[in-house]
């Protein structure tokens, strides 16, 4: 049986959240569960860029664990939905920052703020952080106003962006690029 791919039932500018209430497109969990979509994306484009098999790997599970997060936030926390969905897990934590202290373990120290550039397989994986730091944002403001405690999915996001830029400090290495040391002016 193959479905259609657009449903009209969006045209007004409402969706449909997983237990079936309607919010506007425009309600802050929309924006977070779609931010979190935007960075799967980017981090999709990050593995396809790198050569490293163990990073494209890792990429792949982070990718794997967004669309979790991005489905439970999708959930009407009004609603006792029927359908068993995944959890973030603290061990989905400590797998970032494992793969963070190895990474780091064969990296110089850094003496300077640095500026994202290089090569474009760094530079993109700037951007995705970026984007991980809103979607974390856009999270905290959802936690704060529906009084719903995502700790894990908070967590897990600040990890995943601390994780995203040792991996492009890592790549430049694997890459002979050196990091882009930021000098103030005087």
């Amino acid at each position: 049986m193959s479905f259609k791919i657009y449903t009209k039932t969006g045209d007004k500018g409402t969706t449909a959240l997983i237990g079936g209430t309607r919010v506007s497109k425009g309600d802050l969990r929309i924006e977070s569960y779609g931010t979190i979509d935007e960075l799967n994306a980017y981090t999709g484009l990050c593995k396809d860029m790198l050569k490293d098999q163990q990073s494209r790997d890792m990429l792949k599970k982070i990718q794997e664990d967004l669309f979790v997060i991005g489905a439970l936030l999708a959930c009407d926390p009004e609603k006792d939905i029927k359908m068993k969905l995944p959890e973030i897990e603290g061990k989905d934590i400590t797998l970032l920052e494992t793969a963070i202290d190895q990474m780091e373990a064969s990296l110089p120290v850094m003496k300077n703020f640095i500026l994202p550039g290089g090569h474009p397989s760094i530079s993109y994986l700037h951007i995705t952080r970026c984007i991980c730091r809103r979607a974390e944002r856009c999270c905290v403001r959802l936690s704060d106003e529906q009084e719903e405690q995502y700790i894990l999915i908070l967590q897990y996001l600040n990890r995943l962006s601390d994780y995203l830029f040792v991996l492009a400090r890592y790549t430049g290495h694997l890459l002979g690029v050196g990091d882009i040391p930021w000098n103030p002016r005087s």
